[in-house]
């Protein structure tokens, strides 16, 4: 079963791949692919640069290609075109054998040894997306730069045993001997090419983990000839201490080996060779000897271990899970020293091991952030939590299910990789309810959101570095670890602007375009670039008058002007990049700070920026720092309801009681009976209508992540969820109190107007309104009982009457009267918005096409409130 939900899986990458004509696109998969591949930190940033180049006379293939964030190492990835053939069949896509994986990965070594060896030169265009990368690794700098040359071939198959079964294949390293010219001389290198296979097995196996690194394993004895020994420190009931002397040689052989995959996410990245860093370069070159006395030396973790005992002395044969956790700068200066023809061989450092024994993903998070803590003493160490469990992301959660936009739309913010997906599956056969009421261009991620956040700022080379980089910032500005002084209030206010920065984000990304109809290849640079220029001019040093995001929320898209805009903007920053780089390779010189520098003070910026076009811009959406400072202050004294845990018990009490029997009886023999008695609770808390605590919910929502990672089949077993007038009410009472925020209404005015409503229908529980909007008043939501009962509110129709088709009705004078009449008896709208209409249905007014479009969004929130059409 295994193998069709990596189909299934498949089916859903392609079509997320698929351009605006509906082709499928191999730069598209790429970009779906590669966050996995930095949740697993195969790589250090999903932004790679595009260089696709493919010959088949000569065999050979690239897509595009990224630089680690330390500099040595040369990231290649390659697309298996036949893996996207949407006739090919799933016995197609079963591949059990190793050889049809070499064939493609032939096709990129053979790239990668024409282009060292510089054979490449003189066959490729000017014009070549490839041009910039066969240049650079042709050249001495780049082949004394790279020391390791990754290459991907991203393939979207399944990887399978002669039985049908997963597997995993391996594909040997190779070497290329080659030489450059350094200082006049003569030298020598071996670069070595690794190989790693990306299939459907590796993609979902990130998916169902929910993004957590891949694991590590160590084997000390392949990889350098021999164990290393050890005395042990400690022996507890949760974890075992070893003491070791590491050889340099070892130290510099597993970075190269595994590069940043060692440093573990919470400990700062390399900083050069500045301070420490500078200190242990010079211990390494005047007293090698001495360096075990001066340098505090490694901390390591890791989940198990294989421990040999000969001659009396214990030693390290392997390490499963390691992790470097303190010790990284001396890790990174010890190789790069190395690189630049210092000798380490003398060179010894003390190790202190720490295996964790039988611990949980998230004990062994706590023990490696303690570690990093308490003891790193070389320089300060964030204490930002980089998890999705960070209080600020949660907090953004919370208002992302809470607030919904003018329009009456949600947007979907996944907080743990996967979560979205597993929230399909689970649904079954009503998975195109979820899929339509949060489209791909409604929904983000955590390390997206914070590329959006950080591009309304003056860095967006850092956006450009995308990665940890980026979403770091992004945590420690919201947490005040970073540039402002204090934490940000993460509130309605801070996410309408938010998700008016993912707008403005997702517009020009549309505006500039992609493939044969784009402006360039060059998106990934000039969006964030022109979205900083605004930043500069409107909230920077350059003006006083900072712009009025509020308007692109409201409006939900960019007006005409504001395109117009940004297109020319675009279009100049695209020829900017190439004018003002000191490079060829522009995608990697757009992440140095220098190019931002150059182009934000270049006469083309400050021309285009004094236009009388621009000066009007800046007068039709600036607001007054006194102003926007009154907005947030009223912003943060208003009082937020957070609706998660009331949703989340309105999805179990939809589920219904004989969804959890199946699984009980289903999984009998996989629970425990803790468990069972927790799955027990929930069918009894459905059952007497009551709401589960937040103990109850995390275990459901873990039970359904467990299922989803091992049992995916018995979704499929499980009842489908027909009705939805739970979830459609709690949708319909968040809207409501979403529009009198708005609005600045009264709240319990506005919701004794539904509870008068409720008494004219005959509802037997209309005073459930009135309740409700003190709890609301007070910043409680409404418990499952209360949504339960004021559901009868719909009782004729079970469902609110959402996604009506109005421009189907005709709206003759007779029926803009019924409008006006049922509004005047229940006031829906507001005292400004009751006079047009009724002006239009008393024959005052003719109307016209643009009064329509206002009339029938009107009409809508009427039906939303129970207007009968």
């Amino acid at each position: 079963m295994i193998i069709e939900e990596y189909f299934n899986y498949r089916k859903e990458l392609l079509e997320q791949s698929k351009d605006d004509e509906g082709f499928i696109q191999e730069s598209l998969l790429l970009a779906e692919i590669l966050p996995s591949m930095l949740d697993a930190k195969l790589i250090d940033s999903e932004d790679a640069n595009n260089s696709y180049l493919k010959s088949n006379s000569d065999n050979l293939k690239i897509n595009s290609y990224c630089v680690n964030e330390s500099g040595e190492r040369l990231q290649l990835f390659m697309v298996n075109e036949n893996s996207i053939d949407l006739t090919a069949t799933d016995d197609d896509l079963k591949i059990s054998k190793k050889s049809s994986y070499d064939g493609q990965f032939k096709r990129g070594t053979t790239f990668i040894n024409k282009a060292i060896k510089g054979h490449l030169n003189d066959e490729i265009q000017d014009s070549s997306p490839a041009r910039a990368l066969i240049s650079q690794i042709s050249s001495s700098a780049g082949i004394e730069q790279y020391d390791v040359v990754e290459l991907f071939l991203i393939s979207t198959t399944a990887s399978v045993t002669g039985n049908g079964s997963p597997k995993k294949f391996d594909f040997d390293s190779e070497e290329i001997k080659t030489q450059y010219t350094k200082d006049r001389e003569q030298k020598k290198k071996t670069i070595l090419v690794k190989k790693r296979l990306i299939d459907l097995n590796f993609l979902h196996t990130v998916l169902i983990s929910q993004g957590n690194r891949e694991t590590l394993k160590v084997d000390f004895e392949k990889m350098f000839g021999s164990s290393i020994s050890c005395i042990q420190a400690a022996d507890e009931e949760n974890f075992a201490s070893y003491l070791c002397v590491l050889p340099a040689t070892i130290i510099a052989g597993l970075y190269k080996e595994y590069s940043s995959r060692l440093l573990e996410k919470n400990v700062r990245s390399f900083l050069q060779f500045r301070g420490v860093n500078k200190g242990i370069r010079e211990t390494i070159r005047l007293e090698p000897e001495k360096f075990v006395a001066y340098n505090n030396g490694l901390t390591i973790t890791a989940t198990s271990a294989e421990i040999g005992f000969e001659s009396g002395q214990n030693s390290i044969k392997s390490l499963t899970d390691f992790q470097i956790v303190n010790g990284g700068q001396t890790t990174c200066s010890i190789y790069f020293t190395q690189k630049d023809g210092f000798d380490i061989s003398d060179v010894k450092v003390m190790a202190k091991i720490n295996v964790a024994k039988e611990t949980t993903e998230e004990d062994l998070e706590q023990l490696i952030t303690n570690i990093s803590n308490y003891s790193n003493a070389q320089s300060k160490v964030s204490k930002v939590d980089l998890r999705s469990r960070n209080p600020q992301l949660v907090k953004l959660k919370g208002l992302s299910e809470s607030i919904i936009t003018p329009s009456g739309l949600k947007w979907f913010f996944e907080r743990a990789k996967g979560e979205f997906n597993t929230m399909v599956r689970a649904a079954g056969l009503n998975k195109a309810r979820i899929q339509k009421e949060y489209p791909t261009s409604r929904r983000f991620s955590k390390e997206l959101l914070a590329k959006y956040f950080c591009a309304w700022g003056e860095q967006p080379f850092l956006v450009k570095r995308g990665g940890e980089k980026v979403f770091r910032y992004f945590i420690e500005e919201l947490s005040g670890e970073g540039n402002a002084k204090k934490a940000t209030d993460v509130n309605r206010g801070f996410y309408e602007e938010l998700i008016a920065k993912v707008i403005l984000f997702k517009t020009l990304e549309g505006l500039y375009g992609q493939g044969k109809n784009s402006m360039g290849q060059l998106r990934a640079v000039a969006v964030p670039y022109s979205i900083s220029v605004l930043y500069k001019y409107f909230d920077g040093s350059k003006s006083n008058q900072p712009f009025d995001l509020l308007k692109i929320w409201i409006s939900e898209k960019l007006e005409d002007d504001l395109k117009s805009f940004f297109s020319e903007l675009l279009m100049m920053m695209n020829d900017l990049v190439k004018k003002y780089a000191k490079s060829d390779d522009f995608g990697e010189y757009s992440k140095k700070p220098e190019l931002w520098e150059d182009i934000i003070v270049s006469k083309e910026i400050k021309e285009f920026m004094s236009s009388d076009n621009v000066s009007f811009l800046i007068n039709k959406y600036s607001i007054s720092k006194k102003e926007l400072k009154k907005r947030h202050s009223d912003q943060s004294k208003s009082i937020e309801v957070d609706f998660h845990e009331i949703y989340r018990n309105v999805v179990i009490h939809s589920n219904g009681k004989e969804y959890y029997k199946n699984i009980s009886t289903i999984m009998a023999e996989e629970f425990d009976a803790p468990s069972k008695r927790k799955i027990e609770m929930i069918i009894s808390h459905i059952s007497t209508k009551k709401d589960l605590d937040l103990k109850l919910i995390h275990f459901e929502r873990d039970l359904i992540n467990r299922i989803r990672a091992n049992r995916a089949e018995v979704f499929d077993q499980l009842p489908t969820v027909n009705d939805y007038y739970l979830s459609d009410t709690l949708d319909f009472i968040v809207k409501k109190y979403n529009e009198v925020l708005e609005a600045k209404m009264n709240l319990a005015s506005e919701f004794d107007k539904l509870e008068k409503i409720a008494i004219s229908k005959g509802i037997k529980y209309a005073s459930v309104f009135g309740q409700m909007a003190k709890k609301l008043s007070q910043g409680e939501a409404p418990m499952i009982q209360d949504v339960i009962f004021a559901s009868g509110y719909f009782k004729d129709k079970k469902q609110v009457p959402k996604n009506i088709d109005t421009t189907e009705i005709v709206l003759s004078e007779l029926f803009l009267r019924k409008m006006s009449e049922w509004e005047a008896k229940t006031r829906v709208l507001s005292n400004g918005e009751r006079t047009y209409l009724a002006e239009f249905a008393y024959g005052l007014k003719n109307t016209n096409d643009f009064h329509e479009e206002n009339i029938r969004r009107h009409l809508e929130k009427l039906i939303d409130n129970g207007f009968d059409v």
